[in-house]
């Protein structure tokens, strides 16, 4: 699969086949991704955790909220939870300033997942103190992206933004819309 491809088909999936299990020698390749990534004043300042058993992600799955504008849907139903997640964390003894470096992170672990098969969500609205006291996180890290991770039960379709709105939206047959603006718009000449 080409570049395009393959940012064509890493979208945000929120609904995976919760009997397949991924193997932690993947979510480590995932994370190796992750850490070659770019990173401010290479600093590096990012550590990782992650979970792959069913025990562990039950026990995450309640401080994460899903989907904000599908107002009405609370997040995946059981059997089609992720089965893996990958917590991305500020390392404060390095610095004080994450900037961008967990985003880029997050998305070379989805670009990783979509090429191996699988899919992700990138997950920024956490219970974060109640996550991080669950967890065990120590006070010298800052919780700042939540990765899900699993193998897609849902069809995810890019389309034209129209009249501006730019919600992602389900279908009838529970196909995942994700309008997106044109090329032409987000090229701008002064």
């Amino acid at each position: 699969m080409n570049l395009k491809e393959l940012m064509t088909k890493a979208r945000s999936y929120r609904r995976f086949d919760e009997s397949y299990h991924i193997d932690a020698s993947i979510i480590e390749s995932f994370i190796d991704l992750a850490r070659l990534s770019s990173s401010g004043a290479n600093k590096q300042p990012l550590k990782y955790l992650y979970y792959n058993s069913s025990g562990d992600c039950e026990k995450i799955f309640p401080y994460l909220a899903w989907a904000g504008y599908l107002t009405e849907w609370p997040g995946p139903d059981k059997g089609e939870r992720p089965t893996s997640y990958v917590i991305i964390l500020g390392d404060k003894s390095v610095t004080e300033i994450f900037g961008v470096d967990h985003g880029i992170a997050a998305h070379s672990i989805l670009l990783g997942a979509t090429e191996a098969g699988l899919g992700g969500c990138i997950l920024g609205s956490i219970k974060r103190d109640e996550l991080s006291d669950e967890l065990s996180i120590p006070d010298n890290f800052d919780l700042l992206l939540v990765v899900a991770l699993g193998k897609p039960v849902e069809n995810v379709i890019i389309e034209d933004v129209k009249d501006s709105d730019v919600k992602y939206w389900r279908d009838s047959k529970n196909n995942h819309h994700v309008p997106k603006r044109s090329l032409k718009e987000v090229i701008i000449k002064l």
